[in-house]
């Protein structure tokens, strides 16, 4: 009897494991447009090491709340459970006093002791690459701190520009010179500022094996430097990420820091667009195409100086998790890196600086994470959604249609921004026809009519990625391996009974 209940088992699982599925190709090499990142301020995330709570009080916002790189490490499993595939961390290195936020620094080759130890540090880099997760760190360039050893060594007063405030962020002169929030402004000119910088730059590469650096205020520091920077700091390891990260509300030469070797920068109109579409309904997504550098442009909501985009969706008295959904479909599905700031799964809410950076919850309901977690789980799979062409197909007052084609890889993204349910026609002239469209994410399945023609229902708060795939039709071999198993069942069923009988 064991025989045969053995037999069976292998048979069902032989038929289960035959069963047909759509199945994406693998993408050749891993590049930094397919990465989806999850960006943490180290103090706000997970306290997992009590030991270094020097100073910690968790009801003042403006001073450390205990996150550490433990606290990181032991969160590692539940970022790559939601489809995360590199990490963003605000700077670590060591701060003066009150620098919870990492970005007074006061030594450049040491991590700030409330987080942890280097050895602790080269510990998270090590968990995540054993996750095939990515880690990207800030390095700050353009100030250092009040308490800096730098600004009291008469010998290094030439390393800082005069104190000046920056009255005009247009103003390129006044904003590569100016001090920001009083703090000592580096004089890259400065060839001994510039090696140092570089040389730091490139220690914290060979000592802790990360993958990239996210560049505070990049656009306060000369365009040559970065050309300079850039160039010997990927030289130290392949495929290094260079992030830039714009301050907010100044004009920024897309081309010229593309051409000195960053990467990506942050578009905060691009950001503010995306806010004021989807924090509401109803709303047309014709200014969503200002993107600069597409497949490397970060796609964000909020990061650690702006409020929080759930804020935004609360004034407009709207369900946070129905917005976040919705956003997160289109910045999941459209050319970008999406950057997502931590919270951003359980809509963490929050106004002004400190206020935008309370401590994450880890109890709380999890319909979002879920939704989330089923994002990734389709952006990890389908190369279109990171590498394919981007055609929109219909786009009407917060309807939007769009294609996304790599290889022979189509996919169909629908997002209802509306307040009602949308029916939107394709043709022949959008899709080839004769075929099918399945859902991605509810499992929706649209076959072609007789002429071509393909109609999608969406209700309202509601998203689909489709993948454009041969019909189906009827499975006869599958039916009939069911009625097969079926009947050996049933006759397992038979054998059992008699031998309790004998």
């Amino acid at each position: 009897m064991k025989k045969t209940l053995i037999t069976l088992i292998l048979f069902c699982t032989f038929i289960v494991s035959a069963v047909p599925a759509y199945g994406a190709k693998e993408k050749e090499t891993r590049e930094w447009q397919d990465e989806t990142v999850y960006s943490i301020m180290v103090d706000r995330f997970f306290n997992a090491d009590t030991k270094n709570d020097t100073d910690v009080n968790t009801l003042d916002p403006l001073a450390y709340n205990g996150g550490d790189f433990q606290g990181v490490i032991d969160k590692l499993d539940y970022l790559k459970d939601m489809g995360f595939t590199a990490i963003r961390l605000t700077s670590i290195f060591d701060n003066t006093a009150g620098g919870y936020h990492g970005y007074w620094v006061n030594d450049f080759k040491k991590p700030d002791e409330h987080f942890g130890t280097l050895k602790t540090f080269k510990k998270l880099v090590r968990e995540a690459h054993q996750r095939d997760m990515k880690v990207i760190i800030d390095f700050v360039t353009n100030n250092v701190s009040k308490e800096h050893p730098w600004v009291k060594d008469a010998t290094k007063q030439d390393w800082f520009h005069v104190k000046t405030e920056i009255n005009n962020l247009t103003n390129q002169e006044e904003r590569e010179n100016g001090w920001v929030n009083g703090l000592p402004d580096l004089n890259q000119d400065n060839p001994e500022v510039k090696n140092y910088l570089v040389d730091a730059a490139k220690w914290w590469i060979n000592e802790t094996d990360i993958d990239g650096y996210s560049l505070p205020e990049v656009n306060h520091v000369p365009i040559a430097f970065w050309s300079e920077f850039s160039k010997d700091v990927k030289n130290e390891k392949d495929n290094f990420f260079l992030l830039g990260i714009t301050s907010m509300n100044s004009e920024v030469d897309f081309e010229g820091f593309k051409n000195a070797g960053i990467d990506s920068l942050t578009n905060y109109q691009h950001s503010g667009n995306l806010r004021k579409v989807f924090a509401t309904t109803n709303q047309s997504f014709s200014e969503l195409s200002d993107s600069k550098n597409q497949e490397l442009q970060p796609q964000f909501f909020d990061n650690e100086m702006t409020t929080r985009f759930t804020s935004d969706i609360v004034k407009n008295k709207h369900f946070p998790g129905a917005r976040w959904k919705t956003a997160l479909t289109y910045t999941y599905s459209t050319p970008g890196i999406p950057v997502v700031f931590y919270g951003s799964e359980i809509a963490l809410n929050g106004g002004e600086i400190p206020d935008n950076r309370q401590p994450m919850n880890f109890r709380t309901e999890k319909e979002l994470i879920d939704y989330i977690t089923k994002l990734g789980e389709v952006r990890n799979q389908l190369p279109s959604l990171t590498r394919g062409s981007m055609e929109m197909l219909y786009e009407k007052d917060g309807m939007a249609v769009y294609k996304r084609v790599y290889q022979d890889e189509t996919a169909i993204i629908a997002v209802n921004n509306t307040s009602e349910s949308q029916n939107v026609t394709l043709n022949k002239e959008h899709i080839e026809g004769g075929k099918e469209l399945r859902g991605m994410l509810n499992g929706d399945l649209v076959r072609s009519t007789d002429d071509n023609q393909y109609d999608l229902i969406i209700d309202r708060d509601e998203s689909e990625i489709y993948v454009l795939a041969n019909k189906s039709g009827i499975n006869l071999t599958l039916i009939g391996s069911l009625v097969v198993v079926y009947l050996l069942f049933t006759l397992f069923i038979i054998k059992v009974r008699k031998r309790r009988k004998e």
